[in-house]
């Protein structure tokens, strides 16, 4: 690291469990980002100023005035560009050293195991089942551990998936079709509630790059904003999993 980077990132450094070779680990690292609405937004913007030397934003969508109350990546003055674009320029000005790659379209297929396969890390910052269910089956073909987050109203949900033998899955949990399709738009959801998710992705995906702490595998936190309250949920890997065990392949 050069003097400005042993200045920028000088908080970090000098967390004991970091340290300066933590942060090499983070300038080395890639992230992949999925979905750069209001659990991307603030999940890529710390992880661009921590110090991760490469973020890919995939997002298909437009930037509109409905997103501005949570989307904090995004001003007034993007209403109409790709979210993706809007994105890397913010966090380009907010450190100019991350390099940002902007995908502008929702990752399926091949395009998808790609990118998944590059990353040291996913982030799953979407808002509908099938993109989630599609992240999670190339993550666990690719090796590549998952940060899934998720809120609505006042709620809001995080866990790890770490695609090793031992650990659950996304399709462990939630089976061939998900919880109830809610979403924003007929639901709501409180801005900071989207933010403190979004920034706890960003807090598990330090710690896996950088090999520091107990992730948060295994486990789903489960956080209830109007009443201010945490619940753990302990997650079992399922052996007749199609994704990650011994059942049928879909």
């Amino acid at each position: 690291m050069n003097d400005e980077q042993l200045l920028r990132y000088s908080r970090q450094i000098l967390l004991p469990e970091l340290g300066a070779e933590g942060q090499l680990r983070l300038l080395d690292s890639r992230a992949l980002i999925i979905g750069v609405g209001g659990l991307g937004s603030p999940a890529a913007l710390y992880l661009a100023a921590a110090g991760v030397g490469t973020l890919v934003l995939s997002d298909p969508d437009q930037v509109e005035l409905s997103n501005l109350q949570r989307q904090i990546v995004h001003d007034t003055a993007d209403i109409g560009r790709a979210k993706v674009d809007s994105g890397r320029d913010r966090l380009q000005a907010v450190n100019p050293e991350c390099q940002v790659i902007s995908v502008p379209t929702a990752l399926s297929g091949q395009a998808l195991m790609a990118q998944v396969a590059q990353a040291d890390v996913v982030l799953d910052c979407s808002d509908n089942f099938a993109t989630r269910f599609a992240v999670n089956a190339a993550c666990v073909q690719a090796g590549t551990p998952l940060v899934s987050g998720a809120a609505i109203r006042w709620e809001g949900q995080l866990a790890v998936y770490a695609a090793t033998p031992e650990a659950p899955c996304y399709h462990c949990l939630y089976g061939e079709t998900g919880a109830p399709e809610d979403n924003c738009t007929s639901n709501g959801v409180l801005s900071p509630v989207v933010g403190t998710i979004g920034c706890l992705q960003a807090v598990e995906a330090i710690k896996l790059l950088t090999g520091v702490g107990s992730a948060l595998s295994g486990r789903l936190l489960i956080f209830d904003g109007l009443h201010m309250h945490w619940r753990e949920m302990r997650l079992k890997r399922d052996p007749a999993c199609p994704v990650c065990g011994n059942g049928p392949r879909p």
